[in-house]
């Protein structure tokens, strides 16, 4: 068998920190995960590159690698392991319960570790214990109303399943996925075991839906408030009006308060998306002048304008 360098794997410097490890990690996972590389070679190297993490991501483990370096082993190079390694004495062992679920890297959908892991960390002949299989991940979009009343979602995800014969192989599913009320942006819904199958009889990992929400024609969204451009007539805000307002549980009656101006806010407490507490809704107030439709309106217009001693940008003088 070969030897692995672990760092060229990794792409970083034996003497590399944790973080920077990590970051390493997260690049190469995301760049080669068989769910969305075009590389042909992608599941390999998505092994390869979970594997070498394992490692060095982890201090014992990294410690006993970097003495066989220090033997002047290089990547590529026939290996076999110093005599006495794995015998038991407590060289080249390790549990294996830190591996599966939420780990990211999943051994088991490719073929398990390579046979120079586990010559070296396979602990002299110890049966790796099973364990659930690895967490997954995936993004689901939703519209603004089922964010905020809640619904059902069908999703379709390309999903592994472990045959008979023991092999994994990727199928597409389709689900449908209960969205609880008052979701926002970016929060998390979890479903149990319906993630990557577990090696043997082992549970599988559980499924993450990450929440997106899709723009809305009249709404935005902040957290749980919600946001709204309301249009009011001139007469509207100079003298003063009830008005019917949409809210994503319907129209509900505002206020608008004489002298009211364009760009002023007014909330609707609790009118957001529910919770503890709700949000709430805010109106953004837009003045919008009709148009003359006919000479007398266009005379009503001309007798507003004597009769009133008034120049929207008179505070724009001092502005030279």
């Amino acid at each position: 068998m070969e030897f692995k360098d672990y760092y060229k794997i990794m792409g970083v410097e034996p003497e590399a920190g944790a973080d920077e490890i990590k970051r390493a990690y997260r690049k190469l996972a995301r760049k080669y995960h068989p769910d969305v590389s075009d590389d042909p070679n992608a599941e390999d190297r998505f092994k390869e590159v979970g594997e070498a993490y394992e490692v060095l991501k982890d201090p014992a483990k990294r410690e006993e690698y970097d003495q066989l370096r220090k033997g002047g082993w290089r990547g590529g190079q026939e290996f076999r392991p110093p005599p006495g390694w794995g015998d038991g004495s407590g060289r080249g062992g390790f549990d294996f319960s830190d591996l599966g679920g939420g780990g990211g890297f999943r051994a088991e959908d490719a073929g398990g570790f390579s046979d120079f892991f586990e010559t070296l960390f396979g602990g002299g002949g110890r049966r790796r214990q099973a364990h659930k299989g690895a967490d997954v991940r995936a993004r689901v979009e939703i519209d603004l109303e089922t964010a905020y009343a809640g619904g059902t979602r069908r999703i379709s995800l390309q999903r592994p399943e472990r045959a008979s014969d023991g092999s994994v192989q990727r199928k597409v599913r389709s689900m449908d996925v209960k969205i609880p009320p008052g979701m926002t942006e970016g929060r998390q819904i979890r479903l149990a075991g319906k993630g990557d199958p577990g090696p043997g009889n082992a549970p599988a990992g559980d499924l993450y839906l990450e929440i997106h929400i899709l723009p809305h024609r009249l709404f935005e969204l902040d957290g749980k408030d919600v946001h709204l451009t309301l249009p009011i007539a001139p007469w509207e805000a100079a003298l003063g009006a009830k008005v019917a307002v949409p809210t994503l549980a319907g129209k509900v009656q505002m206020n608008i308060p004489a002298g009211a101006t364009s760009g002023q806010r007014l909330r609707l407490k609790g009118r957001g998306l529910p919770g503890t507490p709700p949000g709430d809704q805010y109106a953004l107030l837009k003045i919008v002048a009709p148009k003359p439709a006919d000479e007398e309106q266009r005379k009503l217009y001309e007798r507003q304008r004597d009769a009133f001693d008034f120049d929207p940008r008179a505070d724009m003088e001092a502005i030279k």
